[in-house]
């Protein structure tokens, strides 16, 4: 059910009544627009309730759905007051007429949203009247979704609109509205197929929502790839085939390397004719977003799209062909047909309903993973060739879809499955055109095959497959079946260690002695026996995968097993065989070349080592290794079905030569430190007392009745080398930590972190920051092709000042940091005098040479000038010489000079006055030009000058009429002082003055008078104007002199506040790391943020801030921990504050949905703001609407709205909130705060599931459809809806909510956000930026995660919380950096991490689903990308805000899940195969940055 407002009771107070969920969606329009238009026309209104009453009442006459009998009853009793009291305002004769008049009125207008609802009432009200001819003529269909659109207004007359004048969205539109030359399935609609999305879903049978969403989404793509070419398309009106064929890449790069895989050829082929192949390449990329826009839960199986798309490309190609069945003559048509949602009903219900089912043994986590199949199971069903033996269409008794122990009791409600397809007849591959081409490669399709019906002989028959390829034992033993090449070298290290030990060895040289080098060759005993043991879990833990194992995957377990049982033989055998050593050795002379002696021992185990030298090898070289793994060669896929099992996963993953060298030297350094320690302070010191007790000959112990049998000291050692050994096991964490702190700081440092820390760091750095802004924030005027390492370096850190005098021009950087500073303000870090003291001017009108920088840095530097000059023995040049040293000092003293000069000049408006005032400027300026202003003023008077300024500048900026009398003594004070007391040589402006004393007289010439004292006014005379005006540039300036001559302030308490101070100094630090260049906005990438939400706070009620159940209310707690903040506020609002003002000023300083997406939309603002400085220069900066900093608001409106355009093509925001349908239905509060928030951020989305039941058979039936929402006329309204073969949510909830809304979501890049995280204006500026990380490698490099730093902004509330951010802090600070670069082991932790969209959505999405085993959801898509031969990244010039737990109980559950799905990652396969899969050395960084220090910290 939904909430609307219907207005009921004698007192027309507004009433929240509940729609029935089975009326809803037909109900709702007309109420909606009844509430819109009950101002204008009332009758009208009243008429639209009477038709949704009687619209319900057909529905269900029996009112049998909950909640419809109580619905009629309200919408009754209002129809029945309303009926006379509207009648009498009705003001045409009839009610047909009312109505007719309305709806005419309201076309001329072109309300749109109103013409359907108006348009079915108007026909109903005009039935019996006559009229049913006239208004049979006229069609009143629904067409008000045809109008709904999310960014793009793609309906008729709409190519006006602002982003549609765009020339990228132009040229992108008409291609994708290029449908020439298609055959039609249906030639009587062939009228409505005017894009290739409705050609697709008329041959198909896609949902008209999927259709609509992915029509969007690839105009979007297209046209951002379109503005991002260089060099620019030469063709203003054609897409550029660069565009396409980067889109064609991205999006078939997976199911290319999966068809590689299976020895299959791609599907996707291309015409000879030239001028077709971009629209066909469009169809094969629209038809791949089609079948992912609607897959549902089979979005998280890659490559089960991969094998939907496979055949229905082909059948793709054969319509395009007009290919002709051998068999029946006909043309090829689709399996499926192109009937309504035939895609959905046929292929992803079916294929849903096996997953579900699935889920449904797991118990809710009780079952063990062995009993059912998950999503990685499913999907890697398709791993294999055996997945064709499916068909198309596919044939519903495969063992595929064979489900033991299925659940009939299971509520799951989805549409039948129809097996028997009458328009299918068995298809041929049909003849192929003439000069036909395919991408990458040709292609001779598989013909589908004949479906068969699923019958209950057939289903008797079918075997469930079980697990695929790996199975989930809870284990201990996983950690060395895993990890067993640590293990092995922990174990040979422990022997080697004892021996060295035992044999007491000093030097390492020692080792080749024979006796002592025979002992340590047993190791590789120890190494056979333990490889036996590898084998055999091997074969123990993959035996329930046998029913779907291939046969050369049990011959490579057979063999394996059984050359590892030979050598664990055959090795101790030769072992203790082997005698020749030792009389060889005795006749051989002590010569360091007769110490060595060949023995069958050694002979044997060189044989042994033999595959290790080769491994060794194929080491150094990585990229000989990733050839071998991914080549189809049949010599490699020998060598590499040896050496790995055959998964589609998991090979090429080898690192550069670079990366590789760094990890390993790491590795090396730390093992060598870990086997010295632990030889010189674990075991050597405990071999000489274990001699000791092995020689003490002990025959009776105390405890016998535990041990009676024990006659030997062995408890005794065992007792005394047990804690050593499990010491030495685990230390290396140890190790690890200490040697992660040293190498991570040492990166910081490298990479400037923490070089301005504090806000007097700032300050003495603020007169670098605007050329590093230029160089890092502001994209060059000229784009310079890419340069190699050394010159980028001289370039950038060398020789940056030559030739770079754009650099050093500080007007962008003072706008952008004029809107930072403004963002504190809006969120009240700082009070209005602050802001004023940290913004910059933007006025040139009285520039000097230098930079008019900000008041807090100036202040105090100015009454330090003064003292310095009034106290000053020498000479002007030194003086002038000291005072240029302070580049702040000289510009205080140039703003002083300038600002008085100017206030002056307009607060002056006497002859003589101004005469006067020019010449003391005259002869300052002469002094200062000629050094000689110590000379020709006595400087001693300069601090008694000062303070009458002070006080001028006082009374100026108070600015009332009552202090006129007061200036004008302040001004003759302070000329008397310049002329009387400081100027040597005055009598030129002495002159001045006297001139002014003459008589003159009245207009009539009655009375004479002199004339008034300098600055004095009488009666017709005035020479001066005051007050000053109150706005405009001068009121500017006499604040800034106010300030710079009253602010009494520490310049160190400038913010106060320790979060302002914070987000400065990182934003300063930042301007100096290396980041990529910033790009225009024009040709950026385009990204999206998604926030999956469940129930949690969106804004704290009056309710909740008021109450004091915990002996404090939350206001009164906020109030206390952010005082200043709480004053700032009631500074910037003033008394007239409301309590909606404070709700937010709460919510905004809690873990709340508000914070988080007035954090995110920082990001539109900065886009904005970024647009308009690329498209305007510095001159126009200072002329135009941004001259007074409030550019945003006086912007000329068509500029706003290209502004507003450009930041919607690159960028989004879509919140998933899965139960926002039922929030509404229930009335809960968070629906209407989700809604408030859409009003308050237009560009706002929101996904949500809607669970809707429907009649069928006078039975309720639940229909599930993902729904995409936006704000209007401060509603909720729907934009695309997506029906869902069933409940979306069978796995984990937040990746299956994700899921579902990630087809929302646009762009070329997505940022995984939380609901409890936060973001900031300086921090968004550099988004650009950083997503320039995606294009500034080379292809195959090219990051497909980044990384974010966090700041954990929850520290202050509690000690607690303070604990888990000085953690959480260490882990994304040294932590991931380090785990990033060297060590390449960085995963995603969730948060504010980016990933390449297309990369992933092609790839099973952001994360995994599988109910338990994914529990650490996030983690998983790190796993997958690299598997998938991705790159992760970290970058820390861009910080992004979190909060975390702060009570203990929160953190003890939080501490518990990461534990506990660690745990489960141990089991996982993904873990499996990167420890198998990483080289040695990346290996052991896995382990121990991921399950290892959690069982380390176990042991």
């Amino acid at each position: 059910m939904e909430l609307e407002i219907v207005e009921v009771g004698p007192s027309s107070r507004p009433l929240r009544e509940k729609l029935p969920q089975t009326l809803v969606s037909e109900i709702r329009p007309f109420l909606r627009v009844a509430n819109q238009i009950e101002h204008e026309s009332p009758r009208v209104a009243y008429l639209c309730r009477f038709h949704a009453f009687e619209k319900a009442h057909m529905m269900d006459p029996r009112s049998t759905g909950r909640g419809v009998r109580q619905f009629k009853t309200s919408l009754l009793q209002r129809l029945e007051q309303d009926e006379k009291s509207t009648f009498t305002k009705r003001i045409a004769k009839s009610d047909s007429q009312e109505i007719r008049l309305f709806y005419e009125k309201k076309m001329q207008a072109n309300e749109h949203e109103l013409m359907p609802v108006l348009g079915e009432v108007l026909k109903a009200v005009q039935i019996g009247t006559g009229m049913e001819k006239r208004i049979a003529s006229e069609t009143f269909a629904d067409k008000s979704a045809f109008f709904r659109y999310n960014i793009l207004p793609l309906y008729p007359g709409s190519n006006k609109q602002p982003i549609m004048l765009l020339p990228e969205i132009k040229v992108a539109v008409s291609a994708v509205f290029n449908v020439r030359s298609l055959p039609f399935a249906n030639t009587k609609d062939h009228k409505n197929q005017t894009d290739v999305f409705l050609w697709m879903q008329s041959w198909f049978g896609f949902q008209k929502g999927n259709v609509a969403n992915q029509r969007e989404h690839l105009i979007l793509l297209l046209a951002n790839m379109h503005a991002r070419l260089n060099p620019k398309s030469s063709s203003e009106t054609m897409l550029d085939d660069r565009a396409v064929d980067e889109l064609l890449g991205k999006t078939f790069d997976n199911y290319l390397t999966w068809c590689k895989f299976l020895g299959r050829k791609s599907n996707i082929w291309l015409p000879s004719v030239k001028q077709e192949i971009q629209q066909h390449k469009l169809l094969y990329i629209a038809l791949y977003l089609l079948i992912w826009g609607e897959a549902s839960n089979l979005r998280l199986m890659p490559e089960c799209l991969c094998y939907i798309f496979h055949h229905m490309s082909y059948e793709l190609y054969g319509v395009l062909s007009g290919a002709v069945s051998l068999i029946t003559g006909e043309k090829v048509r689709p399996a499926y047909g192109g009937n309504d949602e035939s895609f959905f009903n046929k292929v992803v219900t079916p294929i849903y309903r096996e997953i579900y089912e699935e889920s449904l043994k797991n118990k809710n986590g009780v079952s063990d993973h062995s009993t059912w199949r998950n999503y990685d199971d499913l999907n890697e069903f398709f791993w294999s060739a055996d997945c064709f033996k499916l068909g198309w269409p596919m044939r519903l008794n495969n063992d595929f879809f064979f489900t033991s122990n299925k659940n009939k009791n299971s509520q799951l409600h989805v549409p039948p499955v129809s097996g028997d397809i009458s328009q299918h007849t068995e298809q041929q591959n049909p003849q192929l055109p003439h000069g036909s081409s395919s991408f990458q490669n040709m292609l001779n399709p598989e013909a589908p095959e004949q479906t068969q019906q699923r019958t209950p002989s057939d289903t008797s028959q079918q075997k469930w497959l079980g697990k695929t390829n790996f199975v989930e034992v809870r284990s201990f033993w996983h950690i060395f079946r895993s990890f067993d090449r640590m293990w092995t070298l922990l174990v040979l290290g422990l022997q080697v260690l004892v021996i060295m030990a035992w044999h007491g060895l000093e030097s390492p040289l020692q080792l080749l002695d024979p006796v002592i080098f025979q002992d340590v060759l047993s190791i590789f005993i120890t190494n056979a026996v333990l490889r036996v043991i590898q084998v055999i879990l091997d074969i123990a833990f993959s035996w329930r995968t046998k029913r779907t194992m291939i046969f050369s995957q049990k011959l490579r377990f057979a063999v394996k097993l059984s050359i590892a049982v030979a050598w664990a033989i055959v090795l101790p055998i030769v072992y203790a065989s082997s005698q020749n050593y030792m009389s060889c050795s005795a006749r051989r002379p002590k010569t360091f070349l007769g110490m060595f002696c060949l023995s069958k021992y050694m002979v044997v185990v060189a044989l042994y080592l033999t595959s290790n030298v080769i491994g060794m090898a194929l080491f150094f070289v990585p990229a000989v290794s990733t050839f071998l793994e991914t080549s189809t060669w049949r010599i490699c896929n020998m060598l590499a079905w040896w050496c790995q099992p055959e998964l589609y996963v998991g090979r090429g993953m080898q690192e550069g030569q670079v990366p590789l060298l760094k990890y390993t030297t790491f590795w090396i350094i730390l093992l060598s430190s870990k086997f010295l320690f632990s030889y010189y302070f674990e075991i050597k010191p405990l071999v000489e007392p274990t001699k000791e007790i092995m020689k003490v000959n002990v025959n009776k112990y105390e405890w016998h009745e535990f041990f009676p049998q024990v006659k030997s000291n062995a408890g005794a050692i065992l007792a005394v080398w047990a804690p050593i050994i499990l010491v030495y096991f685990m230390d290396t964490q140890i190790w690890y930590s200490v040697f992660c702190t040293i190498f991570g700081g040492m990166c910081g440092i490298i990479h400037h972190l923490g070089e301005i820390r504090t806000m007097g760091m700032v300050r003495s750095r603020f007169c670098s920051l605007p050329e590093s802004f230029n160089t890092s924030l502001v994209p060059h005027s000229m784009m310079t092709k890419k340069k190699g390492i050394l010159p980028s370096f001289l370039e950038k850190k060398i020789f940056k000042n030559l030739g770079k005098a754009e650099r050093h021009d500080p007007t962008k950087f003072a706008l952008v940091w004029n809107q930072i500073i403004n963002s504190f303000r809006s969120e009240d870090l700082i009070s209005n005098r602050e802001m004023d003291l940290m913004t910059m001017p933007m006025s040139l009108e009285h520039r000097s040479g230098s930079i008019r920088w900000p008041m807090f840095l100036l202040t105090k530097k100015f009454s330090k000038a003064v003292d310095m000059v009034a106290n000053f023995n020498g000479k002007s040049a030194q003086l002038f010489w000291k005072i240029k040293k302070d580049n702040y000092m000289l510009c205080a003293i140039n703003d002083f000079y300038e600002l008085t000069k100017s206030i002056l000049r307009h607060l002056v408006i006497g002859e003589v006055e101004k005469r006067v005032i020019a010449a003391i400027y005259t002869e300052i300026e002469k002094s200062i030009q000629n050094a000689s202003l110590l000379v020709d003023f006595r400087m001693d008077h300069l601090p008694s000058l000062i303070d009458k300024f002070d006080r001028l500048a006082e009374l100026l900026f108070t600015n009332k009429q009552e202090l006129r009398y007061e200036v004008t003594i302040l001004l003759q004070d302070i000329i008397d002082i310049l002329v009387q007391d400081m100027l040597v040589d005055a009598q030129s402006v002495l002159v001045l003055i006297n001139s002014s004393e003459t008589l003159i007289s009245d207009d009539d010439g009655t009375f004479e008078y002199y004339k008034p004292e300098l600055f004095a006014s009488i009666s017709s005379i005035s020479n001066i104007r005051f007050p000053l005006p109150e706005n405009g540039p001068l009121k500017e300036q006499v604040k800034r002199l106010y300030l710079l001559l009253n602010t009494k302030e520490k310049v160190v308490e400038i913010p106060s506040n320790l979060e302002a101070r914070r987000r400065i100094s990182f934003f300063a630090t930042s301007l100096f790391m290396d980041m990529p260049p910033a790009p225009k906005v024009s040709s950026m990438l385009s990204f999206s943020i998604i926030t999956p939400y469940f129930n949690e706070e969106v804004r704290f009620s009056e309710d909740e801030l008021h109450s004091d159940q915990d002996e404090a209310s939350i206001l009164s707690y906020m109030q206390k921990i952010y005082p200043d903040e709480w004053k700032n506020f009631l500074e910037r609002l003033g008394p007239k504050f409301t309590q909606e003002e404070i709700r937010y000023w709460a919510s905004f300083r809690g873990q709340t949905l508000s914070r988080t997406v007035r954090g995110m939309m920082y990001y539109r603002k900065a886009l904005r703001l970024q647009a308009f400085l690329d498209r305007t220069n510095d001159q126009e900066l200072y002329k135009g609407p941004a001259a007074n900093g409030r550019q945003t608001k006086n912007m000329h409106q068509l500029l706003s709205t290209e502004l507003d355009a450009l930041a919607d093509m690159k960028f989004s925001y879509v919140i998933s909130c899965q139960k926002f349908g039922e929030q509404k239905s229930n009335g809960d509060p968070h629906a209407q705060d989700i809604i408030d928030l859409m009003t308050r951020y237009p560009a706002l989305r929101v996904a949500y599931i809607e669970e809707k039941e429907i009649i069928v058979n006078n039975r309720p039936h639940k229909v599930y459809s993902s729904v995409l929402i936006k704000a209007e006329n401060n509603l909720d309204q729907e934009i695309y809806r997506i029906k869902l073969p069933g409940p979306p949510l069978i796995g984990e909830g937040k990746p299956e909510n994700q899921n579902h809304a990630i087809i929302f979501t646009r762009g070329e890049a997505l940022q995984t956000i939380d609901m409890n995280q936060d973001n900031y204006l300086e921090e968004a500026y550099k988004m650009r930026n950083v997503l320039q990380e995606f294009v500034r490698h080379p292809r195959g490099k090219a990051p497909t995660i980044l990384g974010l730093r966090e700041h954990i902004f929850t520290g202050s509330v509690s000690s607690l919380a303070g604990f888990m951010s000085y953690q959480e802090t260490s882990f994304v600070t040294i932590g991931q950096r380090f785990l990033a670069d060297p060590l390449r082991v960085r995963f995603h932790y969730g948060h504010p991490d980016i990933f390449d969209r297309m990369f992933h959505l092609t790839r099973g999405g952001i994360s995994k689903a599988s109910k338990t085993i994914n529990l650490s959801e996030d983690v998983f898509a790190g796993y997958n990308s690299i598997l998938r031969r991705g790159h992760i990244t970290y970058n820390e010039y861009i910080q992004v805000g979190k909060g975390r737990d702060v009570g203990l109980n929160q953190i003890s559950k939080f501490e518990a899940k990461v534990a506990n799905g660690n745990s489960e990652q141990t089991l996982s396969r993904d873990i499996h195969r990167l420890a198998r899969r990483f080289d040695f050395f990346r290996m052991l960084s896995c382990y121990f940055t991921t399950v290892g220090f959690y069982f380390n910290s176990l042991v």
